[in-house]
């Protein structure tokens, strides 16, 4: 596994936060926006599969084209993949806004990216009857919000993970049942968090359920009254906080040196540290959890649609997605991936919490965008670009 690959998820956020005001298409921000037709939605879908055109060009994460799978897709289809990797949600969206509709046909976005394509007219309607294999994906997969906007889907969910509460054995003997713990002043100097203002929406999520007063519905949808609940709870959480990480690696270092005891992680950690003997292990706490989930979303105008569309359908297959997850660190969409990642490596299923039953992913929280129309279709929700203010003021 390389870190370099696992560094990713933090600086979608990060990235986005430095470059929200650029990148951000005025669409998506825009009052009603949310609620209102996307640009692309009466845009007609391929009725059937033809020939392909011979080549394929991707925006994707490191990570997401290997040669262990894009050689026999290639020699299967005679489509050519060309890969622009890019590090960042936001240099997605930008790549996307820039001529990518004409250049690109499918970009891997996270869920925190989609609603900005898909209001920015970027991304066209997908046709799944096309793309069989996601009859086997997780139910909460198959039209998420996130890619699924009035009963049209702009992309084939990917892979996904959940931000864990990662815990030390040691100082807890049993596992903590509530996110409680990282903004106890009894752990100061213990706590580790990622660094990006999407943990605006971790302590959203938090207040959802101990300060049900607030009303928080959705931990994205959030009004000035609870958006500034969430923010307190977190300046007040900063003297607890080790250190604010940046990478996988940095927050590995501190539970081995055992500088901090708990904190928020991804399972990546959790098993990187099991394997080096560390006596660590994570949960999803009573509240619930945060995570992030990846679409292939399709070009508005793809010059190589037919490739496009064999490239959904075989990464869509259980063997492409086990070797996809395992490569990465990350849980495949499709169910049917567990045996294989079995076969690729001992446990791998298990690692990656991939037999786990639905009621485990229904806790998850998956990222979206920030938007000033809530999805009850006032326009009293605070937008990503607060956020990201907020957020540079709770880091200090």
């Amino acid at each position: 596994m390389n870190y370099q690959l696992l560094t990713r998820r933090v600086v979608v956020a990060s990235a986005m936060a430095l470059m929200a005001v650029t990148t951000l298409p005025a669409v998506t921000l825009s009052a009603g926006a949310a609620l209102g037709t996307p640009p692309t939605q009466g845009d007609g879908t391929l009725s059937s599969i033809g020939k392909g055109e011979g080549s394929l060009n991707l925006i994707a994460w490191e990570g997401y084209a290997q040669p262990q799978w894009v050689k026999p897709f290639t020699q299967q289809t005679g489509c050519q993949v060309n890969v622009k990797y890019a590090g960042s949600s936001s240099e997605m969206v930008s790549l996307m806004n820039h001529g990518g509709g004409h250049q690109y046909d499918l970009v891997s976005a996270s869920g925190d990216a989609d609603l900005r394509l898909i209001y920015g007219g970027d991304v066209r309607p997908v046709n799944m009857k096309l793309v069989p294999a996601t009859k086997n994906f997780h139910p909460f997969l198959q039209a998420p919000s996130f890619n699924t906007i009035n009963g049209v889907h702009y992309g084939v969910s990917y892979e996904f993970g959940p931000n864990v509460l990662l815990y030390s054995k040691t100082a807890y003997p049993k596992a903590p049942t509530s996110w409680s713990v990282i903004y106890n002043k009894a752990n100061k100097g213990k706590v580790t968090i990622p660094n990006n203002p999407i943990q605006i929406a971790d302590a959203a999520l938090y207040l959802s359920k101990t300060t049900p007063s607030l009303g928080i519905t959705d931990p994205y949808e959030l009004t000035q009254t609870q958006f500034n609940a969430a923010v307190a709870l977190l300046k007040a959480e900063h003297p607890l906080i080790k250190k604010y990480w940046d990478l996988a690696s940095q927050e590995i270092s501190l539970f081995q040196n055992g500088t901090t005891t708990v904190g928020a992680a991804w399972p990546y950690q959790t098993n990187t540290l099991v394997a080096a003997g560390a006596k660590v292990a994570d949960t999803i706490p009573s509240e619930g959890a945060t995570g992030w989930a990846d679409s292939w979303l399709l070009a508005t105008n793809a010059p190589h649609p037919n490739c496009a569309y064999k490239w959904m359908n075989y990464v869509s297959t259980p063997l492409v997605q086990a070797q996809e997850a395992l490569y990465f660190g990350e849980t495949p969409a499709n169910t049917q991936a567990c045996a294989f990642m079995n076969k690729l490596q001992k446990g791998g299923c298990a690692a990656y919490h991939a037999n786990a039953p639905e009621s485990y992913f229904a806790t998850i929280k998956f990222w979206k965008t920030p938007l000033p129309t809530c999805d009850n279709g006032q326009n009293n929700c605070v937008n990503f670009t607060q956020w990201q203010q907020a957020w540079t003021q709770i880091v200090g």
